[in-house]
């Protein structure tokens, strides 16, 4: 894995403001928030993409995330937040190292902004089958 701002965060060379750590996660600020809050949820793993973290990582993730939004919440008094993760540079990952983004979306319009180009479920079934084949 490429050495990235994430892995120098990991190992101090470069501070931030830690909101929460384990032995597996580390959530901080984002230095360049959307909003008030906007948290970085990271693995201590090395991995770029989702699919490329292992059970037990992502695990430690799938607890974390819930207790951190909650935090995020209650400290902003924001009452709703994206939760936000990319894999891929097409996919606009921009730091290649597994990380959710927990985004307020305040009463005065900060947050993330998205579109949604939705379109037609064409062979669903099929579709469905050849995922599931995959697991």
């Amino acid at each position: 894995m490429a050495e990235t701002v994430f892995a120098k965060i990991l190992r101090g060379d470069i501070p931030c403001h830690r909101i929460y750590e384990d032995e597996s996660v580390l959530a901080f600020l984002d230095v360049n928030p959307l909003s008030p809050g906007h948290t970085l949820v990271i693995p201590k793993e090395p991995a770029e993409t989702l699919d490329q973290l292992s059970d037990d990582a992502a695990a430690a993730l799938g607890r974390v995330l819930p207790r951190i939004a909650r935090a995020v919440l209650a400290a902003t008094g924001a009452r709703a937040y994206n939760v936000l993760q990319n894999n891929g540079a097409t996919a606009h990952q921009a730091v290649f190292h597994v990380h959710f983004h927990i985004i307020p979306k305040l009463d005065d319009g900060t947050g993330l902004g998205i579109g949604w180009k939705a379109s037609k479920l064409a062979d669903g079934a099929e579709l469905a089958k050849a995922i599931a084949a995959k697991l």
